[in-house]
């Protein structure tokens, strides 16, 4: 292997912008940020999300963010700051360097992801299941 998780970690944090809990706690809830849940949807449904949130699976990223996909979606043309997060920071910082490299601008993830949005005490919402 030439180079594994740890590395590409690495390499992604260190061109990506890294925000902490308590910096993306104040974000919250302003007009021009979205806040983007990388996770799966059963992650979602088990555990909640952040209240106001787009679901995006990590799956889908990249199809959902270039504008010539067929699955474009335009939240995503949006003149917004995005803010990725996932369970616990891996998938959201690969994520957000993969979408800096595709040119989308204004992206950072939350460092620790959902996970440390919880045990700081920050807002969650339950997702019905839709059963």
């Amino acid at each position: 292997m030439k180079r594994g998780y740890k590395q590409l970690l690495a390499e992604a944090e260190a061109e990506i912008q890294s925000l902490s809990v308590e910096q993306a706690l104040s974000l919250h809830g302003a007009a021009d940020v979205l806040f983007v849940d990388l996770r799966d949807p059963r992650e979602i449904q088990r555990e909640g999300r952040i209240p106001g949130a787009f679901a995006c699976p990590r799956g889908m990223l990249e199809f959902w963010v270039d504008p010539e996909s067929p699955y474009a979606k335009p939240v995503f043309t949006e003149p917004k700051r995005f803010l990725f997060y996932c369970a616990g920071g891996w998938r959201s910082a690969l994520a957000a360097k993969t979408v800096q490299d595709m040119g989308l601008d204004n992206v950072a993830h939350i460092t620790g992801g959902f996970s440390a949005w919880k045990q700081s005490g920050g807002p969650v919402e339950t997702v019905e299941t839709g059963r």
